[in-house]
């Protein structure tokens, strides 16, 4: 079976600074959207990126080129971010994790290109619930008939108007009938670049560019 470290089963790339302060998170759960005339140019951005990165197994099957085409565009979306987009309350709901520039790094081992011999992605699912909760889910199918998933549960906090810590319990792993709690707590850091009512973008410590897409 291939590696599944907790760590390499997040959607953020853990942060190697600590150095923010605390912000509180206090946005309500729900919003109103005004100015129709503002959303048309985002509005047109958001179709592109999603057109480009839905159904692409997290952006395995995009070439070099795709993924610069798809940095390019969410560059451009992120001009239109709400300000203090910790605050904001469309960072709550269930999101589906459609992208990232390290297509292989949400999951861990089982989607790198050997582990993806035996491991079938199903679905790559983050829930954010107010006021501070965060649950990771990927579901998989192993060897083609034993449905599993690995999931996280942990504690955002915002560390300043645009980046979120999140600390996780230890994960858990089904397979099939057999249940595991293994590992330990992990941290990681995330940036938020831009967020409405379709789609989350999301910044790693490291680098690495995630695309979420409301359910």
């Amino acid at each position: 079976m291939a590696s599944l470290t907790s760590t390499s089963l997040l959607f953020f790339s853990p942060s190697s600074s600590s150095s923010y302060k605390s912000f509180t998170v206090s946005a309500s759960a729900s919003v109103s959207v005004s100015n129709p005339t503002f959303k048309t140019a985002p509005d047109s951005l958001v179709s592109s990126i999603l057109s480009k990165v839905v159904q692409t197994d997290g952006g395995v099957l995009l070439k070099k080129e795709e993924h610069k085409e798809v940095a390019e565009l969410a560059q451009e979306l992120q001009k239109y971010c709400v300000d203090e987009p910790v605050k904001c309350p469309l960072i709550f709901g269930e999101w589906d994790v459609v992208y990232c520039s390290q297509p292989t790094s949400p999951g861990g081992g089982y989607r790198s290109a050997i582990g993806r011999l035996f491991f079938k992605t199903k679905e790559m699912i983050q829930v954010v619930e107010a006021p501070d909760i965060v649950r990771n889910k990927v579901a998989f199918t192993a060897f083609g008939f034993l449905d599993g998933e690995v999931s996280l549960k942990g504690k955002l906090k915002a560390l300043d108007s645009e980046w979120i810590e999140v600390i996780f319990e230890a994960p858990e792993l089904k397979l099939g009938t057999w249940e595991v709690q293994y590992g330990g707590q992990s941290e990681v850091k995330l940036k938020i670049t831009y967020v409405d009512e379709k789609i989350r973008l999301g910044l790693g410590s490291r680098g690495s560019l995630f695309v979420f897409q409301r359910k």
